[in-house]
């Protein structure tokens, strides 16, 4: 869990800015084939501004996940430039994160940002061939050894010999 970070500093100073450098694991970091099990770097700058308080900056780790076609276990680093507000007057429908008694929360940022760069569909490479459908072979390895499978609508027609 991240500690919020106290902004008494930026408030009401426009143009103030300072770093803040975090590498924290954060649990259930997770979608059905995709976590993040290791801790997320964030190197970010934290603004003054006449809104709120501006984080920027990348945000870096590595992703687990299984290939959606031959269920390998893979693993992908990624890094990720974020700029967020974090205003006083933040609601729930807003677009911007709250700033509170005098401090930030940068985990739900965080948690957001890294969730919607993960992959809806993992692959372990572009060209993967997954798994048959029938025999369950790993087809990158050739382990299929089922023929070409024939529609059972044009069954029939397989045996009809034409002059």
């Amino acid at each position: 869990m991240i500690e919020p970070v106290d902004v008494r500093d930026l408030i009401d100073r426009p143009g103030a800015s300072r770093e803040v450098h975090l590498a924290e694991p954060l649990d259930g970091l997770a979608v059905e084939l995709v976590s993040v099990p290791d801790p997320v770097r964030a190197d970010l700058v934290l603004e003054s501004v006449v809104e709120g308080i501006l984080a920027s900056g990348p945000l870096s780790g590595e992703m687990a996940f299984r290939c959606a076609r031959c269920l390998k276990p893979s693993r992908q680093s990624f890094r990720l430039e974020v700029t967020e507000l974090f205003s006083p007057a933040a609601g729930e429908e807003d677009d911007e994160y709250p700033l509170r008694d005098e401090t930030i929360d940068l985990e739900p940022m965080i948690r957001d940002s890294v969730v919607l760069a993960m992959p809806f569909s993992p692959l372990c490479r572009s060209d993967c061939l997954g798994l048959c459908e029938r025999c369950g072979g790993d087809r990158n390895l050739g382990e299929c050894s089922c023929g070409p499978q024939v529609d059972p609508r044009w069954a029939p027609l397989a045996g009809l010999e034409l002059d």
